[in-house]
């Protein structure tokens, strides 16, 4: 069935930091989204595509909204939920106090299970159309996640934690098992239908060199997945890894050495890298999750975008729950323009759309399919409601240009201003 949609609609067709206003983004007033079969046929002005629209499509105005690409979170933990918003620690503390514990509660499947439908349904209250996504150990924990996206036809990435030193004995594994488990959740999981699969070692600390080598034994076996973990957060992290790992040259260079370096490999954080570093990674092909708001909570340090794209590393957005503060990528792209004011860069709106939109499709090598609106693409958008609360209603009447709407709205919008989430021109099922 062809459908449309009416409202104003903004997108990004480049990188607002790096293109021309003309040619960066997209914005119109008073646009028209056309969809057939879940995908994008055109969007425009409704002034010239609504004379084209036959009788029988089916028109859905949203008046005085804003309709902008589903938002792609590059990292979250879905087990951490409950732990969001916990005081008083650094990373390596922080994970022994709350994150393993929290995830220890994961070896029931029933739990497991009932997490990930209210953590899935909470992406989709926040606008979050796909997201790359940290189960826990137990391989169930992955089954669950993929089950709960597939019931919503939402796009989504994970895979089950690999972890066999440095952590507690109820969350460890072994390198066969890593691997026969992930082998086996590969097979069946990855390509259905909007599902993939990530390799996911927590970090390198937690893995032996034996389980490492078995990663990227995967990863050589199956070019097409994902590789998913944290690099370079924390001070003292760094620290241990280069004791830990003595020849190698940096915290990249270890998992450069045992292959997981490579396209569709997702970092978080990488916050304490160099300049040999982020020319390695983007030699590669691998990817940065920005994640300003567990950055800053967990005190662990400032991303350098600015750095990061002048060496053509792909970036996107991530909120990190737990460890981050929020589900929303409205709220974590606040924060992002924060955590490169105190560095003296600027973060215009268009360019934090993009880092929660077509950037981060980008990171994941998925922007031929999301990300956008351009004709083809998979139809995951985010009706946007900038009068969500008394404050915004009340900043937007002054707003003289949708620059400065919108970044009042990244500054001040939340789970509130989403009107709607649509998946494939759709409300998500279940939701």
């Amino acid at each position: 069935m062809r459908q449309a949609f009416r409202s104003s609609i903004l997108h990004c067709l480049a990188d607002p930091g790096e293109a021309s206003r003309a040619s960066a983004f997209e914005y119109f007033e008073d646009g028209l989204l056309i969809i057939e079969g879940g995908a994008v046929l055109e969007a425009g002005n409704a002034a010239t595509l609504l004379d084209g629209l036959a009788e029988d499509v089916l028109l859905t105005e949203f008046p005085g909204k804003l309709i902008v690409p589903g938002f792609i979170d590059c990292h979250v933990h879905y087990p951490q939920l409950d732990i969001i918003a916990s005081y008083g620690e650094q990373l390596l503390d922080w994970l022994h106090r709350y994150a393993y514990p929290a995830e220890a509660r994961f070896s029931d499947p029933e739990y497991a299970r009932e997490s990930a439908k209210v953590f899935v349904d909470e992406l989709l209250n926040n606008g979050t159309t796909t997201a790359l996504v940290f189960g826990t150990v137990h391989p169930h924990s992955a089954d669950a996640i993929f089950e709960a996206a597939a019931a919503r036809d939402m796009r989504l990435i994970a895979g089950k934690v690999l972890m066999d030193c440095n952590c507690p004995d109820e969350l460890r594994d072994n390198a066969d098992s890593a691997y026969a488990d992930s082998k086996a959740l590969i097979e069946r999981w990855h390509g259905q239908g909007r599902l993939g699969y990530a390799i996911t070692p927590r970090f390198a600390l937690t893995s032996t060199e034996e389980q490492l080598a078995a990663a990227g034994r995967l990863a050589r076996e199956y070019p097409e997945v994902w590789v998913h973990t944290h690099l370079a957060e924390n001070h003292d992290e760094v620290e241990q890894i280069a004791r830990q790992f003595p020849s190698s040259r940096s915290y990249l260079d270890v998992y450069d050495q045992f292959g997981l370096l490579r396209e569709r490999s997702v970092f978080a954080h990488c916050l304490h890298l160099d300049d040999q570093d982020r020319a390695r990674m983007a030699g590669t092909g691998g990817a940065a999750a920005f994640c300003p708001t567990s950055n800053l909570f967990l005190g662990s340090g400032l991303f350098d975008l600015p750095a990061m794209r002048a060496a053509n590393v792909r970036c996107g957005l991530g909120t990190d729950v737990g460890g981050g503060t929020s589900l929303s990528l409205l709220k974590t792209a606040s924060e992002a323009y924060k955590v490169l004011h105190l560095q003296g860069h600027a973060l215009p709106a268009t360019r934090a759309l993009y880092l929660a939109t077509l950037g981060a499709a980008e990171a994941l090598y998925l922007d031929d399919a999301i990300g956008n609106f351009r004709a083809g693409k998979e139809a995951d958008f985010v009706v946007l409601d900038p009068k969500g609360s008394k404050l915004t209603a009340r900043r937007m009447s002054s707003a003289e240009t949708i620059e400065e709407a919108f970044f009042a709205l990244l500054t001040l919008g939340d789970e509130r201003h989403v009107a709607a989430t649509y998946i494939k021109g759709s409300a998500p099922k279940n939701n």
